[in-house]
């Protein structure tokens, strides 16, 4: 059984400014906003562990407030190295001193100077076994505001980047990370949507899916855990959604929550912690070798070529 954790919170530091046009006076104050959430995830992550859980998934972007909400190059300063950044080297520090996996997504720079919406994923050695990049990213607005990612960073094109046999799975672009706790993948937010994903996802041996995000409006609210739901049930593993609970400063945008893991038989599992900043469940990993109750054979009975 492995017990497992999520984040559902908000950006920790205490003194954003109350209204959008006061955002510069955060002009070379940005590390101190990352380091209020470094710290802020640290203590969650040390909370989780003590709980039991031996992986923690952090939500998206998750040492800044979402700052996709508008346009705004202020922001374009918060990336930071998956290598060698403030970020990495904090949730490495963390994962050694608790003994658990961390998964770490953070806004990345790389040494081109692209910037990616990454997670960094670290045994509990605090090694990093490598990075998954955001594959798909969404641009537009909704009855409730705006997403403007594609403003702050691209795509992903094939980011493997781990030792020789940290990463299963013949698709750079889905990598599939062999932990002590069992072959984990990531989906990062708007990926969820792409009926590609999970499949690629599963085809590399992945038993849990964690899928890191900041997701608001009513569509995304109701498709938010039947998406997970299914998904979990076609491909026989489980899925992990991690989402932003509250609002934050100055935007007011209100984020639903609703972070929860689906398991293979289509069912919301458990949650067990009294926080919540975060959720923990237990996963039966050894449920996804026995035979589907259903009885069905989804795997076996595919025909390929049609679909």
């Amino acid at each position: 059984m492995l017990r497992a954790a999520l984040t559902q919170t908000v950006n920790a530091y205490p003194d954003m400014p109350s209204s959008v046009a006061g955002l510069a006076a955060l002009r070379g104050r940005l590390e101190d906003v990352r380091r209020a959430n470094l710290e802020h995830h640290a203590g969650l992550i040390g909370k989780a562990a003590a709980a039991g859980a031996k992986i923690v998934c952090l939500g998206e972007l998750f040492s800044a407030p979402y700052f996709a909400l508008h346009k705004d190059a202020l922001w374009l300063d918060l990336a930071e190295s998956a290598e060698t950044g403030p970020s990495v080297r904090a949730m490495r520090e963390a994962a050694a001193r608790f003994g658990t996996i961390v998964i770490a997504p953070i806004y990345e720079l790389d040494d081109r100077g692209g910037r990616f919406n990454a997670a960094v994923v670290i045994d509990e050695q605090g090694r990093v076994l490598g990075r998954y990049r955001k594959t798909h990213i969404p641009c537009g607005t909704n009855e409730q505001g705006e997403f403007a990612e594609t403003f702050y960073y691209g795509r992903s094109e094939g980011p493997c980047n781990a030792p020789s046999g940290e990463i299963l799975g013949g698709n750079p672009y889905f990598p599939v990370f062999n932990t002590s706790v069992g072959k984990v993948g990531v989906a990062i937010c708007y990926d969820r949507h792409f009926e590609g994903v999970v499949k690629s996802l599963a085809a590399a041996g992945a038993e849990v899916i964690f899928s890191p995000a900041v997701t608001f409006g009513a569509k995304s609210r109701r498709l938010w855990e039947l998406e997970f739901l299914v998904d979990a049930c076609r491909h026989r593993l489980f899925i992990g959604g991690s989402n932003r609970l509250g609002a934050e400063k100055p935007w007011g945008q209100e984020y639903f929550g609703g972070s929860h893991f689906a398991g293979p038989d289509g069912e919301k599992l458990a949650d067990l912690s009294t926080d919540a900043r975060l959720v923990i469940s237990d996963l039966d990993l050894d449920a996804l070798r026995r035979p589907d109750p259903s009885g069905w054979a989804l795997a076996r009975d595919a025909r390929p070529g049609l679909y």
